[in-house]
């Protein structure tokens, strides 16, 4: 008995890829590369406590103000920026870990297969950081907030607010700067293990002894604000720059920041990957 290919129920086929006029597939959007390197951020169990950490962190150095800082210092800045100290760290290794995980954990064939354009996996990447910056400082003012509250009423104070939006905008800056310091060393380096000791160098080493060196030595006192770009940044996130700061911010930034970003972007797109 033979059956006839009528009788036969069809079969699901696969869908086809969309194609352009030309007959190449479309480009991925942006956007999905960027809501893709964001999920990446938090997907694994390390990526996640990260995350995790920038809270635990803010609610840890609230209460260690309360504890140990004097009354007269309650004061809702000085809240936020005791809790920026840690979450810039955080930022930092976290951008590290996004932009290093392509050669760290092996996936640079798989990343790059996908979407052939170094280029515009390193802006998803670097917009994804951003956005977790942008997130981190809500999350700072807030925990901040709450802390000031508390401490005022522990301390039978009346609450001092003396932040306002456009400090906001200054932490953002000051946080955004500090993470492309990572994204940065991590593009570079491209060793997660490598990039965040030179990112622990350059928060903590390099300014101690930038400082050690203008305390002793007078001539480099006026000097330092236009070499250590550490100082700069710090000075962002306090906030309300006079005319010269902004000048010795762009130029370290210029030297310390954007000219190691462009050789780390060319040679980055001029390598290959394994």
């Amino acid at each position: 008995m033979t059956t006839s290919t009528d009788d036969v129920a069809p079969r699901a086929t696969a869908r086809p890829h969309a194609t352009t006029t030309n007959g190449a597939s479309p480009r991925i959007p942006l956007t999905r590369i960027v809501a893709v390197e964001l999920r990446k951020s938090f997907d694994t169990r390390s990526g996640l406590w990260l995350l995790a950490s920038i809270g635990l962190a803010a609610i840890a150095t609230t209460g260690a103000v309360i504890a140990w800082a004097p009354t007269e210092e309650f004061r809702y800045s000085q809240f936020t920026l005791a809790i920026g100290m840690p979450m810039s760290i955080i930022l930092a290794i976290i951008t590290v870990l996004s932009v290093t995980a392509e050669w760290s954990q092996r996936s640079g064939l798989t990343t790059f297969t996908l979407v052939p354009h170094c280029g515009r996996v390193m802006v998803a990447k670097a917009a994804s950081a951003c956005l977790v910056a942008v997130a981190a400082t809500l999350v700072a003012f807030t925990v901040g907030a709450l802390g000031n509250l508390v401490g005022a009423a522990l301390a039978g104070l009346t609450p001092v607010w003396d932040q306002d939006l456009a400090d906001v905008g200054y932490f953002v800056l000051g946080s955004i700067s500090l993470m492309l310091v990572g994204f940065t060393l991590g593009a570079l380096i491209r060793s997660s293990a490598g990039a965040v000791v030179a990112y622990m160098v350059y928060a903590f080493v390099a300014p101690g002894l930038l400082a050690f060196l203008a305390f002793n030595q007078e001539w480099f006192r006026d000097l330092r604000p236009w070499m250590d770009p550490k100082f700069n940044q710090d000075a962002l996130l306090n906030g309300g720059l006079s005319g010269e700061q902004w000048s010795q911010l762009a130029v370290t930034t210029a030297v310390w920041l954007v000219l190691p970003l462009v050789v780390a972007v060319v040679t980055l797109r001029r390598s290959e990957v394994k």
